[in-house]
This record gives structure tokens, C-alpha cells and sequence, in this order.
């Protein structure tokens, strides 16, 4: 007998969508989907190149591979994207909503615009994204949303409060939005990453990043790779009874 929202239809034949998919974790999550045989869709904003690399890495797997591209702040643009994928027969089971923005430096000098900005990528871009694509998980009675956060999400971070602020709000909007969906056999979890070895990190100096790795007990940056592991995870059918969790894979930094 299945257990409760477990989907009949073989892993190979899901779908994945994964918003900032032509980034370092992103990429990642869509190579180990693309791994296991599942159709890939790669969503990027302007990046245009970088998410052909990243499909090219997926079809070398095997997988069926889509790029799109949206502003995840524009509804509009979304729901264009959600048609596009419905044409083709690639309505997403899982939803990685990946896409985001950070910003470094003081709170005092941080515009209005800038926080709109952090706010619309990071915590309207995941809303409108889960909010689009989650009836179709809905109708079928399976589904996984796994919303990629930040450790600053959990702790704060100093020269970084727009940006904790908006993943502080993604780790609510999870734990929330799991409540709802959980009678529908849909999963809502984040991944809360440390500091892994992305292009996000390229602007720190090579001393920065040494002190850096000596707060991190287990001595060195994460890796894209193990990032990828835990979504993959979270998205198997077998994890349908974990939900509403916020994971943070960061080395034993934060506890």
C-alpha cells in the first residue's frame, strides 16, 4: 500500500523545476536531479550562457532538459513560463524555488530601493512561484516545494539585514505554507546553506575566506555538491513525512 502522497508516477518521469538554476547551487541541484533520469527544467533571469552550461551538464546525464527565463518578481512573466511548461508536459512535482539576491553593507546606507529589490527576488519570488505551480502538485496529491534559504535566514547577520530579513521571512513562509499543503500529500521544506564555495563568496579575499573557514568547525566552505544531495533528499517520495523543516547544512557554524 502507498503511503500517504506517495506518487505512483517512476522518479525518471518527474519533473524539476529550479528557479537561478545557471548558479553554483542551482547548477548542482539540477545535475543530481538530471542524474537520476528526471526532466529538467532550468530557470535563469540574464544569465543566458551560464544556463546552457547547465543544461548541457543535464543532457549529458540523460535528461530531458528545458531553459526558461522570467523575472521572478512579475507575475505576469511567471504565469507565461507556467503555459510554457504545461505545452511541453513539463508541469513541475518538484519546485526548487533557488532564485535570489544578496546584498552586503550597512543598514543605514541601504535605499528603499535596494530592500524593495531583496524583498521582491528573494520573498515575493518564492511566493509567486509556489503559489503558481503548487495546484498542480495539489491535483495529482504529491508534490515537494523546497525553498533554498540561507543560515542568515536563522541567525542574522551583521552588513546583511535585508537580505537575513528576507530569508528569516522564506523559513516562515515555509513552515506556514507546509500546514496547508500537507493534507494535499505536498511537501514544503528550506535548505539553509552555510557558506558554500560559489560565486557569492568570489568577492572576499583569499584572508577572508581562511578566517572564515577556522569559525566553521568542520574547517572549510561547503560544497555545491552537498547542497544538492539534501534537496535531492527532501524531494525524494520517501521523504513525504518530513515537512515544514528548515535544514542547515553549515558545517556546525550555526547551531
Amino acid at each position: 500500500m502507498p503511503l500517504p502522497g506517495e506518487n505512483s508516477k517512476p522518479i525518471g518521469e518527474m519533473t524539476v523545476l529550479i528557479t537561478g538554476g545557471s548558479g553554483g547551487i542551482g547548477g548542482a541541484i539540477a545535475e543530481r536531479f538530471a542524474s537520476v533520469g528526471m526532466n529538467i527544467v532550468i530557470h535563469y533571469m540574464n544569465s543566458h550562457e551560464a544556463a546552457n552550461d547547465v543544461a548541457r551538464r543535464c543532457m549529458a546525464l540523460g535528461a530531458r532538459v528545458l531553459t526558461v527565463t522570467a523575472d521572478v518578481k512579475d507575475r505576469s512573466q511567471l504565469l507565461r513560463m507556467s503555459e510554457k511548461l504545461e505545452s511541453c508536459g513539463l508541469q513541475p512535482d518538484i519546485l526548487v524555488n533557488n532564485a535570489g539576491k544578496a546584498h552586503y553593507g550597512m543598514l543605514a546606507d541601504l535605499t528603499e530601493e535596494e530592500w524593495d529589490e531583496i524583498m521582491a527576488v528573494n520573498l515575493k519570488g518564492t511566493f509567486l512561484c509556489s503559489q503558481i505551480f503548487m495546484p498542480y502538485m495539489v491535483s495529482q496529491r504529491f508534490g515537494r516545494i523546497i525553498n533554498v534559504s540561507s543560515v542568515w535566514g536563522i541567525s542574522g547577520a551583521s552588513c546583511e539585514v535585508a537580505y537575513s530579513a528576507s530569508k528569516g521571512g522564506i523559513n516562515a513562509f515555509t513552515k506556514a505554507l507546509a500546514k496547508e499543503l500537507a493534507p494535499s500529500g505536498v511537501t514544503v521544506n528550506a535548505v539553509a546553506p552555510g557558506a558554500v564555495n560559489t560565486a557569492m563568496l568570489a568577492n572576499l579575499q583569499e584572508e577572508e575566506v581562511r578566517m572564515l573557514e577556522e569559525e566553521i568547525p568542520v574547517g572549510r566552505l561547503g560544497a555545491p555538491d552537498e547542497i544538492s544531495s539534501l534537496v535531492y533528499f527532501l524531494a525524494l517520495p520517501e521523504s513525504g513525512y518530513i515537512t515544514g523543516q528548515v535544514i542547515s547544512p553549515n558545517g556546525g557554524w550555526i547551531t
